[in-house]
């Protein structure tokens, strides 16, 4: 069956929640938000592509970092409103320059930083 982004069901903003996974670790990188249009180009072009709700525009993982996201896999959950992508990572994920974007923990009640900058 080939895949219709119709399907998806997006928020009112007409938006869904990504969370982006190395395909090789699972390790979680990071949350972003898509559109129907950046789902597409993402299937189409194999890069992930995310929309920026800050600057309201098409936003090419790593166009100007050079640290890019290579689509391995695409998913979406049973309810059609959240999507993983699977993905090969190149550098740094997050803007801070850290591997993850989730690099801080609570730990007995201790705000914990677990990774540094690269």
């Amino acid at each position: 069956m080939k895949f219709d982004v119709k399907k998806l069901r997006f928020n009112d903003q007409g938006l869904l929640p990504v969370i982006a996974q190395d395909h090789n670790s699972l390790e979680v990188l990071m949350l972003a938000w898509m559109n129907a249009e950046a789902v597409q180009r993402t299937v189409d072009s194999g890069k992930v592509t995310y929309w920026s709700r800050s600057r309201q525009s098409f936003w090419v993982k790593g166009e100007s970092s050079g640290n890019t996201q290579n689509l391995v896999d695409l998913r979406f959950d049973c309810d059609q409103d959240c999507i993983l992508v699977l993905v090969e990572q190149n550098g740094p994920a997050c803007h801070t320059n850290r591997r993850s974007c989730f690099y801080t923990a609570v730990r007995e009640g201790d705000e914990i930083e677990l990774m540094q900058p690269e």
